[in-house]
């Protein structure tokens, strides 16, 4: 397969995206650059942060990025495929921060054109729930919402993970990966 220049994976919260995610890029690239947006605020994520990385395993360049992917990005090699797990950690991360999640946003964008490589991002879809009881909260679901749309555009390849399993709602995966 070849990628496409940008893939997007999507889903809810422990859908199997990420999971998804890293054999799509296993089953067909061996050079692959992940790049980390979360960081370990507490005892939980940290767990979680680890078993990203034992699930992993060896054969990834890691680089943590929770606010600029950008010289990640750029560093990437044309013979590799770029993992970016995940938007939404980036997105909040960016909102807690205080940033313009528009200006980030377009950052990213600018950034994703300018890598050499093919680029599978992994982000929540966080628009099926309830509206959010408080204003952080909504502010965030419609940053997310507006983040999502205009990677989707952008790709050549979106899937949706439900259960673990995957949807595909534009392009099409390769046959090793289905």
């Amino acid at each position: 397969m070849t990628f496409p220049s940008l893939t997007l994976i999507l889903g809810g919260a422990a859908s199997g995206k990420s999971a998804f995610a890293e054999r799509l890029v296993e089953s067909q690239a061996e050079n692959r650059l992940y790049i980390a947006t979360a960081e370990a605020h507490d005892g939980e994520m940290a767990e979680k942060i680890a078993a990203h990385r034992a699930r992993r395993g060896a054969g990834w360049r890691t680089a943590e990025a929770p606010l600029d992917p950008a010289p990640a990005l750029t560093s990437a090699t044309a013979g590799e495929v770029v993992l970016l797990d995940c938007a939404t950690l980036w997105l909040a991360n960016h909102i807690m921060a205080g940033n313009d999640p528009h200006a980030a946003t377009e950052a990213l964008e600018a950034a994703l054109a300018a890598c050499p490589a093919p680029v599978v991002i992994v982000s929540n879809e966080t628009g099926m729930g309830i509206v959010p009881e408080s204003p952080l909260a909504r502010r965030f679901r419609a940053a997310q919402g507006a983040l999502n749309q205009r990677l989707a555009a952008r790709a050549g390849l979106v899937v949706m993970v439900i259960a673990g399993l995957p949807l595909v709602l534009k392009g099409a995966l390769p046959e090793a990966a289905s």
